[in-house]
């Protein structure tokens, strides 16, 4: 799958320049709130016409088309369920939907974990449990394109963690292209295959979810206190004291209980606060987890701190340390390093599946 997105428009506050070409995954739109995320999506789905739009989805041109002929899906941040129907009901409204029933309708519902709901009303669901009735919804049409507007945005923590496996699922088990909007860099590392930075209606970096999220360069932008990097590990075993040990690039991963069977390949977030440099590998410490490295770059920004960026051997990790602290140990690119990390610094969140799009 490709999608190409070409648009300029005039705002009253600012101007929307886009020129992207997309593969196929999980997108995530990235960008401060005002920033023109909401705007891509809506001018994709065909709820805004900007002053100039070239939009094509492997070869169709959707920009010509009205709304209902882009055989796109959409999910807002509410559920926009309707309140005096069944979820089974909500799920198979509409001409296009029933016109396919039952086709795909099991699948759908066993995928989301939704086939204890079908006799309920929304507004006896769970904010969660509304949503994945929403996405359902959008399934069940068909469509080419699966376009989430901060689908989580309105929920808590306890929700979100509820509903964040049911994406990963959408994700590598349907196969359905999704451009996908966030604020939440958390939640962008655990789900992005594609991460696009937007900023003040322009597009500021965009590439591989592992490469962007370990530049130093764009730190600023996903804000320099959720900088982190992700990597790629595999369950090797959970042990009896409530760890289990994971497989890296670098060596053995400990950390808190995670769930998944043996051999489950997983993409942890490890946030560059959390992790210590040391110029030799240290002993005495009560850190299980001590990763070798080199330093492939050192970036200077503002205030008293550096980020620097480590291979681990294919896979990187992303440190932020004091510039005081870089200059006592002399740091350079190309040096050998240890990276420090404490099991119970990664939190469940920061643990998901990974697909096979992943790349470092």
């Amino acid at each position: 799958m490709t999608l190409e997105i070409r648009l300029s428009h005039a705002f009253p506050d600012f101007r929307l320049e886009v020129d992207l070409a997309l593969p196929g995954g999980l997108t995530c739109l990235f960008g401060r709130s005002g920033s023109g995320k909401t705007s891509i999506v809506n001018a994709v789905a065909g709820l805004l016409r900007p002053d100039q739009a070239r939009i094509v989805l492997d070869g169709v041109a959707l920009h010509d088309l009205p709304p209902y002929r882009r055989e796109v899906g959409y999910v807002f941040q509410d559920a926009r369920l309707f309140p005096h129907l069944t979820v089974a009901q909500n799920l198979t409204y509409g001409p296009r939907v029933r016109r396919q029933q039952p086709r795909g309708l099991d699948r759908i519902v066993a995928l989301l974990g939704i086939g204890g709901l079908l006799d309920r009303r929304p507004g006896t669901l769970s904010g969660g449990e509304r949503q994945r009735v929403a996405i359902g919804r959008a399934l069940l049409s068909r469509p080419r394109l699966l376009l989430m507007d901060e689908p989580l945005a309105a929920l808590d923590e306890a929700r979100k963690a509820e509903i964040l496996p049911y994406v990963e699922a959408l994700r590598d088990e349907i196969g359905l292209p999704i451009l996908y909007v966030s604020h939440s860099v958390p939640e962008v590392a655990r789900l992005a295959t594609t991460i696009v930075l937007v900023e003040a209606g322009r597009i500021a970096a965009a590439g591989p979810a592992a490469a962007i999220l370990s530049d130093p360069g764009t730190a600023t932008l996903l804000g320099l206190r959720d900088a982190g990097a992700v990597l790629t590990a595999r369950i090797a075993a959970h042990e009896g004291d409530g760890l289990t040990r994971l497989q890296t690039v670098a060596g053995p991963l400990w950390l808190p209980q995670v769930a998944g069977a043996v051999g489950r390949t997983l993409r942890v977030r490890i946030a560059a606060q959390d992790v210590i440099l040391s110029r030799t590998r240290p002993e005495g410490l009560s850190a299980l987890n001590i990763l070798p490295a080199t330093i492939a770059a050192l970036h200077d920004g503002q205030g008293p701190g550096v980020l620097v960026r480590l291979d681990l051997g294919g896979e990187f990790l992303l440190a932020r340390i004091t510039r005081r602290s870089a200059q006592a140990l002399e740091l350079l690119p190309g040096q050998a390093v240890h990276a420090v990390l404490k099991s119970v610094a990664v939190a469940q969140a920061d643990v998901g599946g990974r697909t096979a799009d992943d790349s470092a």
